[in-house]
């Protein structure tokens, strides 16, 4: 059951990441929308698609915030990397601070 505290839409081409103190771990979403009917790509497939490696993202999203844990958002497409906080709702606040999402008019604070 999708539900608002927990649900946040974005490109495919981005990727949330959480720093555990056992690691980089990357999410992975589901599509919510697939116009083309295209196959799903796997993290590895995607991500030599776009020219980078989960390696190369966990080094960058690393020289960001030095590691610290919590979670982060990598923009694979622009190689782009940004700390968000250490709750899911630092997420969703930066998505909404790039313009990705807005907040759910229907949701009562």
């Amino acid at each position: 059951m999708l539900d608002s505290d927990t649900t946040v839409y974005y490109p495919v081409y981005y990727r949330i990441v959480e720093r555990r103190s056992d690691g980089w771990a990357f999410t992975r979403g589901k599509p919510f929308l697939n116009l083309l009917n295209a196959p799903w790509l796997s993290h590895e497939s995607l991500f030599a698609i776009l020219g980078i490696s989960m390696d190369k993202v966990a080094i960058e999203l690393f020289r960001i915030n030095g590691g610290k844990q919590g979670y982060y958002i990598a923009n694979i497409l622009d190689k782009k990397y940004y700390y968000c906080g250490t709750e899911w709702e630092d997420v969703k606040t930066k998505f909404q601070e790039l313009g990705i999402c807005r907040p759910d008019p229907l949701e009562t604070r």
